[in-house]
C-alpha cells in the first residue's frame, strides 16, 4: 500500500478527533464553569535500517556508500487536557450562587466519593442541606456537609466563610492541585486527581469566592467555530488523499500482465 494511503489515514484520524473535541466545547459553551478540551499532536517517523548507519569518511569515497535518509512523518496525539484558564463572570444576585476568581475548586461529596468542580451554582435542599444542581453535598470545614437556615440571611465573604444574619456557620471547603496534569475530567463538571499521577491537593492562594455570581464556560465561540472549519477542511482533503490513492493503485493493479 502506498505510504501516502497511511498518512491520508492517520491524518483523518487525527482530526476526527479534533472535530470530537471541538463539538464537546461548543456543546457545554453555556455550562457553569465548564473548562474547554485542548489536545496537542506530534509527528512520530518511520525510521529505515540505512537510517541508523552513517559513514562520514569523504576522504574515502567519493561518492556516499549508505543512502540518504528517508523519514516519513505520521500525526499523533500528544496529549489532551482541560483548559483551567478563567471563564467570564455572570451576575445572577442568587445568595447561594458564587464563582471563584483564580485557582482552586469546590469539594462537594458524590456517591463515588469526594470530587472537584468550578461550577458553583449550589441550591439549598429541603433539609437544609447546600447541594449542587446534581444533587451532590457541598463540603466546608475540612470535609464537612454544609448546612444552612431556610429563613436566614446567608453571606459568603471573599474568603469562602458563611455567615447567617452576621453569625458564621461554615466556610466552603476549598482546595486547589499541585499538578493541574493530574486532573481528570469525570463529566458532570467533576474532576479527582489520577491515581498514580503524583499530584496532590494544596491549599488556595489568592482565591477570591464572589457570592451572587457564576462563572461561565471558558470556551470562545468565534475560535471554536474557526478551528472546527479547518479541521473539516484537513478531513476532506486526507479522505479526497485516500481515494486519489486508491483509484491509483486500482489503476496500476488492473494495467499489470496485460500485454498490449
Amino acid at each position: 500500500m502506498r505510504e501516502s494511503m497511511y498518512s491520508a489515514l492517520f491524518g483523518a484520524m487525527s482530526n476526527e478527533l479534533r472535530l470530537d473535541t471541538i463539538s464537546n466545547n461548543l456543546a457545554n459553551v453555556n455550562t457553569t464553569g465548564f473548562k474547554k478540551e485542548a489536545y496537542a499532536f506530534h509527528d512520530t517517523f518511520q525510521r529505515f535500517a540505512h537510517d541508523y548507519l552513517t559513514d562520514d569518511r569523504t576522504n574515502i569515497r567519493g561518492k556516499e556508500i549508505w543512502p540518504r535518509a528517508y523519514v516519513m512523518a505520521r500525526p499523533r496525539l500528544s496529549g489532551q487536557y482541560s483548559d483551567q484558564s478563567q471563564g467570564s463572570m455572570q451576575v445572577t444576585g442568587n445568595p447561594l450562587d458564587v464563582a471563584l476568581v483564580g485557582k482552586g475548586y469546590f469539594k462537594v461529596r458524590t456517591p463515588e466519593g469526594d470530587r472537584l468542580t468550578r461550577s458553583g451554582s449550589f441550591q439549598l435542599a429541603n433539609d437544609g442541606r447546600l447541594i449542587t444542581e446534581q444533587g451532590y453535598e457541598v463540603l466546608g470545614d475540612g470535609g464537612t456537609p454544609i448546612e444552612l437556615p431556610r429563613d436566614n440571611k446567608i453571606q459568603i465573604d471573599s474568603k469562602g466563610r458563611i455567615s447567617a444574619d452576621g453569625v458564621q456557620i461554615s466556610q466552603l471547603d476549598l482546595t486547589d492541585v499541585s499538578d493541574i496534569r493530574g486532573l481528570e475530567k469525570l463529566g458532570r463538571n467533576l474532576y479527582k486527581i489520577k491515581e498514580g499521577s503524583g499530584a496532590t491537593e494544596i491549599p488556595v492562594e489568592e482565591t477570591e469566592v464572589q457570592q451572587g455570581y457564576l462563572e461561565k464556560s471558558n470556551v470562545e465561540i468565534v475560535t471554536e467555530m474557526v478551528n472546527m472549519m479547518e479541521a473539516q477542511r484537513a478531513f476532506e482533503i486526507s479522505q479526497k488523499l485516500m481515494t486519489t490513492t486508491d483509484s491509483m493503485e486500482s489503476l496500476v493493479i488492473n494495467k499489470v500482465g496485460q500485454i498490449s
